[in-house]
């Protein structure tokens, strides 16, 4: 039986640690506010300075066990992660006693709540899964099957229940900003503008591939793009839902409206300044 937990708890490991790795590169790459990454986990004992650093050292150390885990079949690869979530557990406890006010930091800025029991116990848990793990010498691609799907799904519900950063997105879920109150980086909707029948359609026409000038109203973002003849294409991008509703305007040099994608729509022509 022992055989089987610990087949089970490979997957589950490798998966915690990947994820984990990722949560961490991606909180660096994002634009956090100053000191941001300082309140997170380890980083509030040492300088600010070391903070980033020291967030993408762990991530490196995460994908490196994890890797260790699926490819080297010695006894140092299935052991190191058993010391690695050890000593997590160790520093969330500490953690816990110095500043009790700061988040682990486990999967970045996700998991920003204060360090309480939860995420102790759940560092222990994976503390012994790594350590049955290794003590059994379960190393290489898991495999799911009939024996071990069980203790998997165990293992991922004790992690959850684990877990304070799911009552974090329960919360969010539960009480999500409007469409008009959540940013979204201009980029993001003009990638979204390029991948639509609209660019599509006046992309030939247009004497550049970079917006001229873009706003935002409400749950819109505009683009203007200069194109043939003195005019300008004005796209807008709605900001909401998976599969974004793009429409266009040709504006003339006189400031009135050409062409419409959408000629019963007016949204669009109110919106559209005359000097677009």
């Amino acid at each position: 039986m022992l055989s089987t937990i610990a087949a089970a708890a490979l997957p589950i490991l490798v998966v915690t640690l990947a994820l984990g790795g990722v949560a961490k590169l991606a909180t660096v790459g994002r634009e956090a506010s100053p000191g941001a990454l300082a309140r997170l986990g380890p980083a509030v004992l040492m300088p600010e300075r070391f903070a980033r650093p020291a967030m993408i050292a762990c991530a490196l150390v995460e994908f490196a066990l994890a890797a260790g885990l699926l490819v080297v079949d010695h006894p140092v690869a299935r052991w190191l992660p058993a010391a690695f979530f050890a000593m997590a557990t160790y520093v969330l406890w500490d953690l816990r006693r110095r500043r009790p006010d700061v988040g682990c930091g486990c999967f970045g800025d996700v998991s920003d709540t204060p360090v309480g029991l939860r995420s102790i116990g759940r560092a222990a848990a994976l503390t012994a899964m790594a350590a049955l793990a290794g003590a059994e010498g379960v190393t290489g691609l898991p495999h799911v099957t009939a024996e071990t799907a069980p203790w998997i799904g165990g293992g991922v519900v004790l992690l959850l229940a684990c877990s304070p950063e799911i009552d974090g997105v329960v919360s969010r879920l539960r009480h999500r900003a409007p469409c008009e109150q959540r940013p979204m980086p201009p980029g993001r909707a003009l990638s979204r503008l390029r991948a639509s029948a609209a660019w599509r359609t006046h992309a030939g026409s247009l004497l550049t591939e970079e917006p001229s000038d873009m706003w935002r109203e409400l749950c819109w973002r505009f683009f203007v793009f200069p194109t043939q003849g003195d005019a300008e294409v004005v796209f807008a991008v709605r900001l909401s839902g998976r599969r974004s509703d793009v429409r266009a305007v040709v504006v003339g040099a006189d400031g009135r409206v050409a062409a419409a994608d959408d000629p019963g729509d007016a949204s669009l022509r109110e919106s559209t300044p005359v000097s677009a």
